[in-house]
């Protein structure tokens, strides 16, 4: 079981790139990049708020479990 992250589809449905979503959130490109690449071993629910908030979705729009 593993979680995938859907972020590039839902900045491609808001056409928003990774920098803008930076700036909106006050989260480095960087620690973006890791998420969005599958990398990340841990997202804190402030973080995730403001990803949700900044594109407009619910927490099961930007992550979702594969089995």
């Amino acid at each position: 079981m593993s979680i995938q992250v859907h972020l590039d589809r839902l900045l491609e449905q808001r056409g928003m790139t990774l920098v803008e979503l930076s700036e909106r959130v006050g989260v480095t490109v960087v620690n973006l990049s890791v998420l969005k690449n599958g990398r990340a071993k841990a997202i804190r629910f402030s973080t995730l708020t403001a990803l949700c908030e900044a594109l407009d979705c619910q927490p099961g729009d930007l992550l979702s479990e594969q089995r």
